[in-house]
């Protein structure tokens, strides 16, 4: 493990909640813990979700699912996709969807581990495009 591995603060970084009725899950996620729910700009169907903690609480977002039985998703913070990548498969698991850039806000991947779980590995970067 290299010394900035190290330093990197394996945490939750964001969260994804697919649903079948997203006005339904909308309400039941508000209602439940008070959680504010807005829909992000554009044409697709997801929703921001501030769960109201401190600046290092995950926020995450609600999304129309896509398949039957589509797992709630997990990101992961990391300081390099490119470099979690390679070691996700050297451990055994599989990179699902390849390091991914959300412009001006960082890269992301979709993973499954060893189990057949899914998560996603997050990298901030403000000059991502």
């Amino acid at each position: 493990m290299s010394k900035s591995e190290k330093k990197q603060a394996a945490s939750i970084a964001w969260f994804e909640i697919p649903a079948d009725d997203v006005q339904r899950a909308k309400t039941f996620y508000g209602d439940l813990f008070g959680w504010k729910i807005e829909r992000f700009p554009g044409p697709q169907e997801y929703w921001h979700i501030d769960t109201g903690g401190a600046d290092a609480t995950p926020d995450g977002a609600l999304k129309k699912r896509k398949q039957p039985q589509e797992p709630v998703v997990n990101y992961v913070n990391v300081n390099s996709v490119t470099e979690f990548s390679k070691k996700i498969e050297k451990l055994g698991g599989k990179i699902c969807m390849a390091k991914t850039a959300v412009s001006q806000m960082g890269y992301f991947a979709v993973c499954q581990d060893t189990e057949g779980n899914p998560f996603g590995i997050w990298q901030t970067d403000p000059n991502a495009k």
